[in-house]
């Protein structure tokens, strides 16, 4: 009899931190849906494929803070996925969830990272794209989306068939240690490591 008790003693802590979670979850999805803009839809047409990269969508945090996941609108669910570069954008493929499209006219930096949302995955083992989404509450929101190949050496292809206007700001250096940057950035991949390293 004792034995019993203690087991529904645990099954109830147990899901009352279930509960907790869920509960934490729902409030920063409800505030976070005024915060940050609905990520854009794939268009029904978006043009050729020049690039394509199966992997894992890792999470898109709010940019230079790679530990806060955006999970509004089912962003934060971890899927496996496609990367698809097209000729006005990057179409972001999630198995079972969601997809989205971030407009070339958005993109802010593209460079690699180690890590995301508590995942901590080796150097240079994340892609990172840092884009706007639009316009939240506060104004204009910049966010990381962090993605992992299942082959890393690719990255480099979409850094340089990405161009960003301008210095990568010194945030998605810092997201998660970033390390190489794209081209025209005025950063090379080693001083990008160190950034993330201090």
């Amino acid at each position: 009899m004792d034995r019993f008790l203690l087991s529904l003693a645990v099954l109830a802590f147990f899901a009352l931190c279930v509960f907790g979670m869920w509960r934490g979850w729902r409030r920063q999805a409800r505030a976070q849906s005024v915060e940050f803009p609905p990520f854009p839809e794939v268009p029904t047409e978006p043009g050729p494929v020049s690039l394509e990269l199966p992997g894992l969508y890792v999470a898109s945090t709010r940019a230079g803070h790679w530990q806060e996941r955006i999970v509004t609108r089912g962003a934060g669910l971890r899927t496996s996925g496609t990367l698809r570069l097209h000729p006005d954008g990057i179409e972001v493929e999630r198995i079972g969830a969601p997809g989205f499209w971030i407009p070339r006219s958005a993109v802010v930096a593209v460079a690699t990272g180690r890590g995301m949302a508590g995942k901590v995955m080796g150097t240079d083992a994340l892609l990172v794209i840092t884009w706007r989404p639009g316009e939240g509450t506060a104004g204009p929101v910049e966010v990381d989306t962090g993605f992992r190949a299942d082959d890393i050496g690719r990255y480099r292809a979409w850094i340089d068939a990405v161009p960003v206007p301008g210095p990568v700001a010194a945030h998605t250096r810092e997201a998660g240690g970033t390390g190489e940057a794209g081209e025209g950035t005025g950063s090379s991949g080693d001083e990008n490591s160190g950034e993330g390293q201090r």
